[in-house]
């Protein structure tokens, strides 16, 4: 295989992982990744289990596109999420359940609780609605998107951005796992949330979240050999 089947393939590969994580249903939801001088970019309409490498256009910053088969309605937020966030090689979009509810009513996601971080800012924020595939869409995302990797679009669903399609599919699932969290909360009252100086401490950690070189001043390796 050469470098764009493998990268179509890896498309199709998200696209049937959003339905399998049960972020999106049916055909909603769409997947992009960086391909210079534009990107790749799930087809409109069609059942991600029939996709095939063939069917996964590219389309250029210009709004020109290649292939056999129409890209994503969405091809506009895609384009210009990255051709100005250029740390971003891939983007989700989905439709899931409780995030897609959030948003129905408005409402991002505040600190409740400090994984909102995984987002990179302080908060999850919400666009304002436009109708699907409009210019009008794609600047509401990304004034979302300013200093986040993440945001809810009002009556519609989510977007989330990641350096490849596995870091973009993660923070979507997280974003989801949060919603579902801030929804079980709203339910049960007010909700308290973190305060502006402990979510700077939390993003300054997140810095070295999961690395496996994270300093911690009372933690000492001993070496590999068991005691």
């Amino acid at each position: 295989m050469n470098a764009d089947e493998d990268l179509r393939r890896a498309v199709i590969g998200a696209c049937r992982e959003l339905a399998r994580l049960g972020l999106s249903h049916g055909t909603s939801g769409n997947v992009s990744v960086r391909r210079a001088p534009g990107f790749f970019v799930s087809p409109t309409g069609m059942a991600y289990e029939t996709l095939e490498p063939e069917d996964i256009p590219l389309v250029g910053l210009d709004g020109r596109w290649y292939g056999r088969r129409r890209p994503s309605s969405e091809w506009r937020f895609h384009r210009d999420i990255l051709a100005v966030r250029a740390e971003a090689g891939a983007i989700v979009h989905a439709h899931p359940r409780f995030a897609t509810a959030l948003a129905c009513t408005g409402r991002g996601i505040p600190a409740f609780h400090y994984m909102v971080a995984a987002a990179g800012g302080e908060d999850i924020r919400c666009a304002p609605y436009h109708i699907f595939g409009s210019q009008a869409l794609s600047d509401a995302a990304l004034a979302a998107l300013t200093d986040r990797k993440a945001c809810l679009l009002a009556h519609h669903g989510i977007i989330a951005l990641g350096g490849d399609l596995r870091a973009a599919l993660k923070l979507a699932g997280e974003v989801e796992n949060l919603a579902a969290q801030y929804c079980t909360a709203l339910a049960q009252g007010p909700v308290e949330v973190l305060g502006e100086a402990e979510m700077r401490r939390v993003l300054e950690k997140f810095r070295t979240y999961g690395s496996q070189d994270a300093s911690d001043p009372g933690l000492h390796h001993a070496g590999d050999a068991l005691p």
